[in-house]
C-alpha cells in the first residue's frame, strides 16, 4: 500500500500523524506485554540502571508498560521488562519456593 503525502491536506495529514503514533504505542504495548510475560510475580530478577550497578530484586508487579522490583533493601522501581534479567542459581536453605519477599524489619 503506497500513500502519496503530497496530495493530502494538512487536516489529513495531521490525522495521518495522529493514527501513525497511536499504532506505534500500540505496538511498543503489546511488545512490553509479551517481554512481561516471560517473568513470574515473585521471581527474583536484575537490572542495570543508568549509570548505577546491579539491581537485584522480586518482581511484584505488572504494570502497564512497566513491572515493579521490590528490593531486598525495600526502594520500589518502575522497570521496563526488557530490561531485565532472571537471576540465576539462587537457591533458598532450608525454605520453599514461593511468591514470598522477606524484608529486613526496620528498627
Amino acid at each position: 500500500m503506497r500513500i502519496d503525502i503530497d496530495k493530502l491536506t494538512e487536516k489529513k495529514l495531521i490525522d495521518l500523524n495522529h493514527r501513525i503514533v497511536e499504532r506505534l504505542k500500540f505496538i511498543e504495548s503489546m511488545k512490553a506485554h509479551a517481554d512481561m510475560l516471560e517473568f513470574s510475580v515473585g521471581e527474583k530478577v536484575c537490572f542495570y540502571p543508568p549509570g548505577g550497578s546491579e539491581v537485584v530484586g522480586a518482581l511484584v508487579k505488572y504494570n502497564k508498560k512497566t513491572v515493579t522490583v521490590l528490593t531486598e533493601d525495600g526502594q520500589k522501581w518502575n522497570v521496563s521488562p526488557h530490561l531485565l534479567q532472571k537471576v540465576k542459581g539462587t537457591k533458598q536453605k532450608g525454605k520453599k519456593r514461593g511468591n514470598v519477599i522477606e524484608l529486613n524489619p526496620k528498627r
